[in-house]
Formats: structure tokens, C-alpha cells, sequence
């Protein structure tokens, strides 16, 4: 059973910036896909970026909300997922998730009801 483990939240200015890290436990082929994942209480948790399989940053969807300010971007060797967060405004305040794929037949988005796995979460705070 993959694990996957969130760190880097916190709280930050309006316009501040943050960079989340989200380690697996296993090793996660390529050919999986993995995600960003954000949920504020009371909302459907929202997928802001998907990578596909075997995708650099040119095969990755992002939601309009986030689109131009993230990055995600994924280091095989080292087992991890990123999201750069960048010009951060009070509307992205939410429980950030990761999610990764078990299979490379999978079909890949930004639903919730469509990865395997998900981790703990970590939570960003953004005060205007």
C-alpha cells in the first residue's frame, strides 16, 4: 500500500509564496498519474493540477483558479511530488492533498473519486 506524505504548508501574506512537497513510500512509475488536490469545508475536495503519465510540466492540466501561479512538477528518483505556489491570495486557503494513481491504465483527472491513493494533507493559510 503506497503512502504518500504531505509537508510544506503553512501561513503566508497575499502574495506570498509556498512550495509543497508530497513523499511516497513506494516507488511511482512515470506511467502513473499524480495530482494536487485542494478542499475548504463545506466544498467537494477541487483537483488543481494533474501530471500525466510520463508528463513533464508541457502534459499537466491545471484549474483556471490556479493556472499561471502553480507549478507542479514530479521527481521520480526521489520519490516526490511539487507544487510551487506562487502570488498566493486568501482564496487559496484549503487543506492541500496529493494523490497518486495505482495503475498506468488509469483513467487520469481531476476528480477525486479517480486516484488510488491520498495523503494526510497539509494545511495553507493565506491572510490578506
Amino acid at each position: 500500500q503506497v503512502q504518500l506524505v504531505e509537508s510544506g504548508g503553512g501561513s503566508v501574506q497575499d502574495g506570498g509564496s509556498l512550495r509543497l512537497s508530497c513523499v511516497a513510500t513506494e516507488f511511482i512509475s512515470w506511467r502513473n498519474c499524480m495530482a494536487w488536490f485542494r478542499q475548504v469545508p463545506g466544498k467537494e475536495r477541487e483537483g488543481i493540477a494533474v501530471l500525466y503519465a510520463g508528463s513533464g510540466s508541457g502534459s499537466t492540466y491545471y484549474a483556471d483558479s490556479v493556472k499561471g501561479r502553480f507549478t507542479a512538477y514530479r521527481d521520480n528518483a526521489k520519490r516526490t511530488l511539487y507544487l510551487q505556489m506562487n502570488s498566493l491570495k486568501p482564496d487559496d486557503t484549503a487543506m492541500y492533498y496529493c494523490a497518486a494513481w495505482g495503475t498506468a491504465g488509469r483513467i487520469c483527472g481531476s476528480s477525486p473519486s479517480l486516484p488510488n491513493y491520498w495523503g494526510q494533507g497539509t494545511q495553507v493559510t493565506v491572510s490578506s
